[in-house]
């Protein structure tokens, strides 16, 4: 198993690679074992209440872990708190790792993050429920639920 400094190591040339207006992004999976290993990561499900109410939400025990939604429900305008809502739970170099249902608005709010002077933000690809199938339906192709992490449903 990687070490969190070398899974960092790898989020990072991702974002190199991939020119991210972030520090990088991690795999579900990696995102897990950085929870696991080091406890100055900070998750940061940005969904909304609504979406982790009713759908379900990460369930690690003894991890930094946070709410800060994006965008309101109902009618997905973008949360206007949101810098500030981080900036109660997390200071600016705290590794950041943002989460969302399929890894869309977590991309936005790292850039924003970013833009703003965190210097450790991470997007977790996929998200929690990934991708939808042939069927429209989430959690069948990848994502945090599929990759079977821990996770407690609605």
């Amino acid at each position: 198993m990687a070490t969190s400094s070398e899974l960092l190591t790898t989020a990072r040339q991702r974002g190199q690679n991939d020119q991210l207006p972030y520090a990088g992004a991690v795999t579900p999976g990696e995102a897990f074992a950085l929870l696991e290993a080091e406890p100055a990561v900070m998750l940061v499900d940005v969904r909304t209440n609504a979406e982790r109410d009713w759908v379900g939400r990460v369930a690690i025990q003894n991890v930094q872990h946070a709410a800060v939604q994006w965008s309101q429900y109902p009618g997905g305008v973008q949360n206007p708190d949101f810098l500030a809502q981080l900036a109660q739970i997390a200071e600016k170099g705290t590794p950041l790792l943002f989460l969302c249902r399929s890894g869309v608005r977590s991309q936005h709010a790292a850039k924003l993050a970013t833009e703003h002077g965190y210097s450790n933000c991470f997007n977790i690809l996929e998200g929690f429920e990934g991708d939808k199938d042939n069927n429209g339906h989430r959690k069948n192709v990848n994502g945090w639920c599929k990759a079977g992490l821990p996770w407690m449903g609605a």
